[in-house]
């Protein structure tokens, strides 16, 4: 009966001693390992045994983390406030050091991130930060990876999602940017115009040395009016009719000339 009291004790001992004893790390994780509170390394993937209340293991994931930065109030170099957020995404790459050095890694590479992206941002004007983003995005990320490379954190991209303007800004750009669509129209219509001149003046100098080449052009111009069933046709008439007619209407012999006499 004793023997039965102290195998059913053993086994009771070994249910409780058994999780704490046999580790199993997945493929994504690696396990770091304290004995009597000193780092003995990083270990896994697999199973593999730990002495209970003697060793402790500190599973890290490592995985890429996607990180979003909270939308941040920043002032730009030329005084202009902005609301941005963006995305960080980062991986583990020292386990050890990722436990060892910093108490928080995820919570440390947001508090650092979301400074990085006031400090860079607002050393920028509204215009570097609307049009050269990608540029922004490698200097953040770079300043982050620099920071975070002692707790053995690797900052692999930094993306600013979205720029948030004032409505007052937001008004006056849109005014700016008809303006300069209006600009652009005006100089593609006085292009064009030029353009217009110049073959005209072109096609004037070979009319002036071919006179029926005019007849030919107004033979031209009616028939594809009267291709569209037109109801009224305009004929336009050459110049020199009008000159002829001028010219049969003047009256050239002399008239007589009367003399009056004069009073005494």
């Amino acid at each position: 009966m004793g023997f039965l009291v102290v195998l059913g004790i053993i086994i009771f001992v070994l249910i409780i001693l058994l999780p704490m004893t046999i580790k199993i790390v997945s493929e994504y994780e690696r396990g770091v390992i304290f004995r009597l509170g000193r780092l003995i390394g990083a270990k896994g993937p697999g199973l593999f045994v730990i002495i209970p209340f003697v060793d402790r293991m500190v599973k890290v994931d490592l995985r890429v983390v996607t990180l979003d930065v909270p939308p941040q109030d920043v002032i730009t170099k030329d005084n202009v406030t902005v609301r941005v957020n963006a995305v960080v995404y980062f991986r583990v790459v020292d386990p050890n050091a990722s436990v060892v050095k910093v108490y928080d890694y995820v919570r440390a590479t947001s508090q650092i991130s979301q400074t990085t992206l006031r400090n860079v941002l607002g050393q920028s004007e509204l215009d570097e930060l609307l049009a050269s983003r990608e540029k922004l995005n490698q200097t953040i990320q770079k300043i982050i990876d620099e920071h975070t490379d002692p707790w053995g954190i690797k900052v692999s991209t930094v993306e600013i999602k979205d720029v948030e303007l004032p409505e007052t800004m937001r008004r006056s750009m849109a005014a700016q940017a008809e303006a300069e669509r209006l600009r652009r129209a005006k100089i593609i219509n006085a292009e064009g115009e030029l353009q217009a001149s110049e073959k005209l003046t072109q096609a004037a100098q070979v009319i002036g040395r071919e006179p029926t080449a005019i007849q030919l052009r107004f033979l031209s111009t009616l028939t594809e009016i009267a291709s569209e069933k037109n109801s009224t046709i305009i004929f336009p008439i050459p110049m020199e009719i009008l000159r002829a007619f001028d010219k049969w209407g003047r009256d050239d012999t002399p008239k007589p000339v009367v003399e009056v006499p004069k009073k005494e």
